[in-house]
């Protein structure tokens, strides 16, 4: 990623005055491992509205490492582009464990990416009953475990939620990529 003609700092380019160090550090090294392993990412997001998928694509020299993304952030888009069941979403709701699994598997199936990333939650005020800054998250690489994660951020404000989940969800595709390939031997007749 370094060496891309294009490619001066690794850092993004038009989010860097609004984002934390860190975040830009995590999203570049992800980025970097994703070239290095030949691997590709999506996403499936709701209450971050594509801003992981926006740090991805804003990172230069790294476009290849980035299939595509599935902003969900109602439930008939949901259903509509991950295959998310209106069955699901009645039992579940939809800020759920479950809906954030099957989001997670609905854009590995609707892309070709090797490594995909949902996020479902309240970066704001929740309805009545409901935890205010809770997120779930999935994430799973083609072939691999499914790895779910819930935050309880808790009322931060609505910003800080959401680069609280963009910190998290960078995390778990970076422990995605990095697990070792299984190597399946063929039984021999």
């Amino acid at each position: 990623m370094g060496d891309h003609p294009n490619s001066r700092d690794g850092k993004a380019k038009t989010l860097s005055p609004l984002l934390p160090e860190d975040v830009e550090r995590n999203a570049a090294a992800l980025l970097e491992a994703c070239c290095k392993a030949g691997l590709t990412l999506a996403t499936a997001e709701s209450c971050t509205g594509g801003l992981i998928a926006s740090l991805l694509t804003d990172v230069e020299g790294a476009s290849h490492a980035f299939d595509r993304a599935f902003v969900t952030y109602s439930k008939e888009a949901k259903c509509a582009m991950l295959g998310v069941r209106q069955e699901q979403l009645a039992e579940h709701g939809a800020v759920s464990e479950q809906i954030a699994e099957a989001m997670v598997r609905g854009a590995l199936d609707y892309s070709n990416a090797d490594v995909a990333l949902a996020v479902t939650g309240y970066a704001g005020a929740a309805p009545d009953g409901q935890e205010y800054g809770l997120v779930y998250f999935a994430c799973m690489r083609r072939g691999g475990p499914l790895r779910r994660h819930a935050s309880r951020f808790g009322a931060i404000g609505r910003g800080p939620v959401r680069i609280g989940s963009v910190r998290v969800a960078l995390q778990m595709m970076r422990e995605a990529v990095d697990q070792p390939r299984k190597i399946f031997a063929l039984a021999q007749p």
